[in-house]
């Protein structure tokens, strides 16, 4: 059995990442699907650059391929963030890599469209395919919705599935919630993180 790893933002998820994860389901037997999440304690920290909670972003992935993948939480950070840099060295990062291997039988392989991301991947043995970037990131579509929220002229609707445009009018409160605020995140070897959380310790 293979089981295909996908570790992403997915926030939203876009059209892009529904073509990526169609792709892995005919390389793989299992594809499991890993939203990044962000917690402190039982909280889930959400930002400018994360607006979407877990939950919402499952159901984003649901309302496309149902029960034909896994959707998990194991590629979850808990604060202090901190502690899992430097990578390699802090045991926290290889906490991490057994959360995101929880469950998996047999071989495997991660992917990733970003050639950074696949080097951090390879050091950890997750045995990165590393794919050609999608033309349009999640981070692109994330700023239409922003625009959208501010009243300007965006698409976004073009680049999400219906059943995920759907869910994100649903969850419109969420976009106009970060769409006027300071991106309270920090990217760290590479990654994006929450300033909030970074170096506090849980209570």
């Amino acid at each position: 059995m293979i089981t295909a790893l996908y570790l992403a933002h997915l926030n939203p998820v876009t059209n892009a990442h529904v073509e990526i994860i169609s792709d892995l389901k005919k390389e793989a037997d299992v594809v499991k699907v890993m939203p990044v999440v962000f917690k402190d304690g039982e909280k889930e920290i959400n930002s400018k650059s994360f607006p979407f909670n877990f939950e919402t972003r499952k159901k984003m992935l649901w309302s496309v391929f149902g029960d034909s993948i896994q959707i998990t939480d194991d590629y979850a950070f808990f604060a202090p963030f901190k502690k899992y840099m430097p990578p390699l060295l802090a045991p926290k990062s290889w906490q991490l890599r057994k959360q995101i291997l929880r469950g998996v039988k047999g071989d495997f392989f991660s992917y990733t469209g970003d050639r950074a991301e696949g080097y951090m991947l390879k050091i950890y043995r997750l045995k990165p395919k590393v794919g050609q970037r999608k033309v349009l990131s999640a981070a692109s579509v994330k700023e239409k919705l922003y625009d959208a929220a501010l009243g300007k002229e965006s698409a976004w609707k073009e680049h999400v599935p219906e059943s995920i445009a759907k869910i994100i009018k649903e969850d419109w409160k969420t976009v106009e919630k970060f769409a006027n605020s300071e991106d309270m995140t920090t990217r760290v070897a590479g990654m994006k993180f929450p300033k909030e959380g970074w170096s506090r310790n849980n209570s």
